[in-house]
């Protein structure tokens, strides 16, 4: 019998420890979580407003140490998804953002193309996959005129002998399958180290690591922080905490507009706000990738996936399957799979604190060789010659998902939400207010969001912040 898989409520402070503080400064834009996605969000705010103050608050010593550091570093094509959801919509957009910044900052990246195989009984899947491509004409917003040139997903099908000629380690189970040519792999540290540098070179963004978010608060033009003029804003928008290092207490500071892109941690800052009827749970889902040094992948030259199983709808998978990915320096590894991960349960004290261990996923970063079997059982599907020997633990990673292994397909979630939402005591004074100073909650951001990050801070910036919300 499966262990049913629990969620994880928990909100920020849950357990009381930091007290409110009123803000000793104020920051413009104030950007939570270093992972690609924070950065891309980051470099664009501090690039298209100067004279703002940008600052990005990340709690590890450096970037990209969760989801955007333990992930395949593939650039995907924009296949699997929806066709009308953001998940295709912001990784057609930013496929193309991405290959322009590799070019043009001299990012290690290569377009190695990809394979769908597919054994006879699941031809229809990858019919269906390649008529779902040739069904998405348009190309999205801001594409450039030498895009809408070319088909927007190219895919061809492939028979059997043109797959086995194209890779000839395929397993002869193998009878078709569909190629993606702009699918591609990219160094995603490198990416983000030149993200990091982009925000150093303007003049109000600033990145400080080492500092964590304990909690966060709105306010409706309560009090005026330091810096802030009178005649602006004073005092509307998130009073956020922060503990740097191994320091005791907190630093509280007013941020005018909160970007919350802190990953497996996103409904955190929500939660504390919101009923606990109303709380988003996080479910966690960890991939194990592994290294192989053996017979059966000789001068493999594309990536190669296996068809997902995709329960009940097309686009009801949960993981692409464990497939063949290479590294820029043409090293083999398979991954990720999929193992569900359940939180331990949530605990109120008759106080109403709570007692949750929003960090017990941690323990599951260290690589075993406990999915090799399974690992080697999935491959060999569709590379019949591979061995179990030659695989190797090499690193884990896990998704931040907002459903659980039954729950199919779950977009990319942008929730903006105001000071005034949650002030229940808003006066007449504080009228001009209301609608302004958002926090933009970025939830289930896993695959394809390394893809998508530059388009989602385009998205961010352009759409959410400066045409609907004004900003200049």
């Amino acid at each position: 019998m499966q262990t049913r898989i629990r969620g994880l409520p928990a909100a920020l402070n849950g357990s009381g420890r930091y007290k409110f503080k009123d803000p000793q400064s104020t920051v413009d834009y104030l950007v939570i979580g270093g992972g690609v996605v924070g950065l891309a969000i980051a470099r664009r705010l501090a690039q298209q407003f100067p004279t703002k103050s940008t600052f990005l608050v990340e709690r590890h010593t450096s970037a990209g140490q969760e989801i955007s550091g333990r992930n395949s570093e593939v650039i995907h094509a924009g296949l699997y998804y929806p066709n009308h959801s953001l998940k295709t919509k912001l990784c057609l957009r930013g496929r193309t953002l991405l290959y322009d910044y590799c070019i043009t900052n001299n990012i290690p990246y290569r377009k190695t193309g990809k394979l769908v195989v597919a054994q006879d009984h699941q031809r229809p899947y990858i019919q269906t996959l390649h008529e779902k491509a040739k069904s998405l004409g348009v190309w999205p917003p801001r594409a450039s005129s030498e895009d809408i040139t070319h088909p927007v997903v190219p895919t061809r099908l492939l028979q059997r002998d043109e797959a086995h000629e194209l890779e000839p380690s395929l397993s002869k189970k193998i009878v078709a399958a569909l190629l993606s040519p702009e699918t591609g792999i990219v160094d995603s540290h490198a990416l983000m180290e030149s993200f990091e540098r982009d925000i150093g070179e303007t003049e109000g963004g600033a990145l400080v690591y080492s500092t964590k978010v304990v909690r966060v608060d709105p306010q409706v033009g309560s009090s005026q922080a330091e810096g802030v003029s009178s005649t602006e804003a004073a005092g509307a928008g998130w009073v956020v905490q922060t503990v740097t290092g191994e320091e005791e207490e907190s630093d509280a500071m007013l941020a005018r507009t909160l970007i919350n892109a802190s990953g497996l941690a996103g409904p955190m800052v929500l939660n504390s706000m919101l009923p606990h009827e109303k709380r988003i749970s996080m479910y966690f889902a960890k991939g194990s990738y592994a290294s192989y040094h053996g017979h059966g992948v000789s001068d493999v030259k594309h990536l190669i996936y296996p068809c997902p199983g995709t329960g009940r709808t097309l686009h009801g998978f949960q993981s692409l399957g464990t497939h063949l990915t290479l590294d820029l320096q043409n090293n083999v590894r398979f991954g990720p799979d999929i193992d569900w991960l359940s939180p331990p349960e949530l605990v109120t004290n008759g106080d109403g604190t709570e007692q949750a261990d929003s960090e017990f996923w941690t323990h599951y970063l260290v690589p075993d060789a406990s999915r090799l079997r399974d690992m080697h059982e999935a491959v060999a599907e569709y590379l019949e010659d591979i061995t179990l020997e030659g695989l190797q633990p090499d690193y884990c990673g896990i998704r931040p998902k907002l459903v659980g292994p039954e729950g199919g397909f779950q977009d990319f979630v942008f929730r903006t939400d105001y000071p005034h939402t949650f002030c229940s005591n808003v006066g007449r004074g504080d009228a001009q207010h209301k609608g302004t100073n958002p926090m933009i909650t970025l939830m289930g951001i896993e695959s394809p969001g390394l893809t998508a990050s530059l388009a989602i801070a385009e998205m961010v910036v352009e759409n959410m912040l400066r045409d609907k919300e004004g900003h200049e």
